[in-house]
């Protein structure tokens, strides 16, 4: 059973004068008031009173007063806790008798739940990392949001290649009608060298015709000159005159071949192989593109795997909450975000994940709840009422709203008492 405040009684401290108040068991217990009249100093004397010394105000003494400050607690374990004399010394008293310490009240009071503001305005990732580690699952959630954010990262930069290769493919000139591979002009090439050299040899067939002619006429002038070698320059002769007519017969029907077709058709292998290797390299590039997408693709599911594993490392948490989570470091609620939430949302989460650090502590204190309006504090009220949890909170408001008015360091009703107690008693016969 959660521990709650039953009854406190505080005299002399910050601007209270003397103050008694039951608080109500579940829900809101609202103490209003103007500004300066003692509200804030009830949080203050409850949260020292139970907290310890760490809570105590700087100037915990009421100004003008002699008397030193007298805090009286009452829980609903039993326990009654004191502070008083000059030294403001610590009574704990045990429904036993049994005197105890400060050790005995933390082990039951949460410090946050003496100041649910302080939870509150923290950062949003602070929030989300009080509920970590309060469900345990701080640092598993970090190794998950670790490789998410480098399975990101290492996406976006994929993502960024694959753009690019997508345009530059996109950019590549393309063809149409021409073979997909590149055509080899060694077979022309070889037809080109065999007419050559065929052409070479006819150049070296009239070349003897030109050689034989010229031995044909030095024989000639030999034979006047020379006629007493006449048989044997016949002979000669006659065998220069048979060769120069087979070399005749072999020229007569020389033709040479020209090669200026298969130039033109090695010039037009050229231009046909530069568009295949333009098409070549668009399919490269498209093909990269592909492969970068793919990766882009992989990576995501990658990262909705690891999503889907921290969501139900926190589907699976003890939450202080239905619906409450955690995304992208934040907290969530019912979907929303911190700033999303109502105020009566933000109210409910931050005192669930408060009792959630301490499920003993049964109550929160809350400061100026002015700004909360009353739509907003009934449906908080209700809550804390379901849930079975006390809140004490001050409110600028003298409004139905309010559990207790503040005035001058003394609750509303007790104020008149209060001052005709102050006045001289003036006996019969003194004037």
């Amino acid at each position: 059973m959660s521990v709650k405040i039953n009854a406190l009684e505080l005299e002399n401290v910050k601007r209270i004068k003397a103050v008694k108040i039951d608080p109500t068991q579940n829900g809101l217990t609202i103490i209003g008031g103007d500004n300066n009249q003692g509200k804030t100093s009830v949080l203050d004397s409850i949260a020292w009173a139970l907290g310890g010394d760490r809570n105590k105000p700087s100037n915990a003494v009421r100004e003008g007063s002699t008397i030193p400050p007298l805090l009286k607690v009452t829980l609903s374990n039993g326990i009654i806790v004191e502070r008083k004399g000059k030294n403001s010394s610590l009574k704990v008293t045990d429904p036993s008798g049994k005197k105890a310490g400060q050790t005995l009240l933390d082990s039951f009071i949460e410090q946050l739940a003496f100041n649910l503001p302080a939870f509150m305005n923290k950062s949003n990732k602070e929030k989300a990392n009080v509920l970590l580690n309060i469900i345990g699952v701080g640092d598993q959630l970090a190794v998950f949001n670790h490789k998410e954010n480098e399975l990101y990262q290492e996406r976006l930069t994929v993502g960024r290649i694959a753009d690019q290769k997508a345009k530059f493919a996109k950019e590549q000139l393309f063809y149409e009608g021409v073979p997909a591979d590149i055509i080899s002009p060694q077979e022309l090439i070889n037809q080109q060298q065999a007419i050559l050299a065929k052409n070479g040899e006819n150049q070296r067939k009239r070349e003897k015709v030109t050689q034989y002619e010229y031995q044909v006429k030095t024989l000639t002038d030999e034979v006047a000159r020379l006629e007493q070698m006449l048989q044997q320059k016949n002979e000669e002769l006659n065998k220069a005159t048979y060769d120069l007519s087979m070399a005749k017969t072999d020229a007569l029907d020389l033709q040479d071949q020209s090669t200026d077709e298969l130039e033109k058709n090695l010039a037009e292998i050229e231009e046909v192989n530069r568009k295949v290797r333009a098409n070549l390299d668009k399919e490269k590039a498209e093909e990269e593109a592909k492969g970068y997408k793919a990766q882009y693709d992989n990576l995501s599911l990658q990262i909705d795997e690891v999503r889907k594993q921290k969501y139900d490392l926190l589907n699976n948490a003890d939450l202080p909450l239905p619906e409450l989570s955690i995304d992208d470091n934040e907290l969530t609620y019912k979907g929303k975000k911190w700033d999303s939430m109502s105020g009566s949302d933000q109210l409910r989460v931050s005192t669930a994940i408060v009792r959630k650090l301490n499920p003993d502590c049964g109550f929160v204190l809350l400061d100026k709840l002015e700004q909360m309006d009353l739509k907003t504090l009934t449906e908080f009220n209700a809550w804390l009422e379901q849930e079975g949890l006390q809140a004490i909170a001050t409110r600028v408001s003298t409004g139905d709203e309010c559990s207790v008015i503040i005035e001058d360091g003394y609750v509303k009703e007790d104020v008149q008492s209060a001052v005709e107690s102050s006045k001289p008693q003036w006996k019969a016969g003194e004037f």
